[in-house]
């Protein structure tokens, strides 16, 4: 739990100072432009520590510390350092793909970590009930990544300009949580298949769009 703790601690110092000096924000902030020209690779791990105002730290850091408890039991703190840094890495990664062809993309958020963490938790127990603001009853956590995936992929396919979510990093880091679950825990991953398969549609979806139909990319 110590691990969880000081990671949503260096979170918010880190994030309430950005929120007080821009030029934090511009220098370490998710950003095509920068990655791509100039190569300042650290962007892809820095931008999981500043977060737009106090509710986006908020909502991202209770998340954390509900299900990072299940994920820390099943893997350890290591396994849960690799799940957290990995997911925000890879879903950064994802977003650098996607949108490859625009320079001016920027992002910042821990929610690529958390949504991995999330998901190894989901693969690990898929009947687990997550609850959302407003809504009294738990929803098991199979539907929820169901509905998870497939509202982030139908935005994906159909971007808002008004939408200021990164779906490509929610997607990489969850997608990073779930197989890491998978691959070291196979028992549970073969007791769960069923669940995690209905999760995973709407992913085969996504590949199709990318890889075949070249919507997206």
């Amino acid at each position: 739990m110590n691990i969880i703790i000081a990671i949503i601690v260096i979170t918010a110092i880190i994030s309430l100072a950005a929120l007080n000096n821009s030029s934090i924000f511009e220098k370490y902030k998710f950003s095509v432009g920068a990655i791509t020209q100039r190569k300042e690779y650290i962007r892809l791990l820095s931008a999981g520590f500043l977060h737009a105002d106090l509710m986006h730290l908020a909502f991202n850091m209770l998340t954390l510390y509900f299900f990072g408890p299940i994920v820390l039991e099943g893997f350890g703190n290591i396994g849960f350092i690799l799940i957290y840094f990995g997911s925000i890495i890879l879903g950064n990664l994802f977003s650098l793909f996607i949108y490859q062809k625009q320079p001016w993309y920027s992002a910042i958020g821990a929610s690529g970590g958390v949504s991995g963490i999330l998901f190894a938790a989901i693969a690990l127990y898929p009947a687990i009930k997550i609850f959302i603001f407003f809504i009294p009853i738990g929803i098991p956590g199979f539907i929820f990544g169901l509905l998870y995936f497939s509202y982030s992929v139908y935005m994906m396919l159909n971007p808002s300009q008004h939408d200021n979510i990164g779906h490509a990093a929610h997607l990489g880091g969850a997608f990073f949580g779930l197989v890491y679950a998978v691959l070291n825990q196979p028992s549970a991953a073969i007791a769960n298949s069923l669940y995690i398969g209905i999760m995973a549609l709407p992913l085969i979806y996504l590949s199709y769009e990318i890889f075949v139909r070249k919507r997206i990319g």
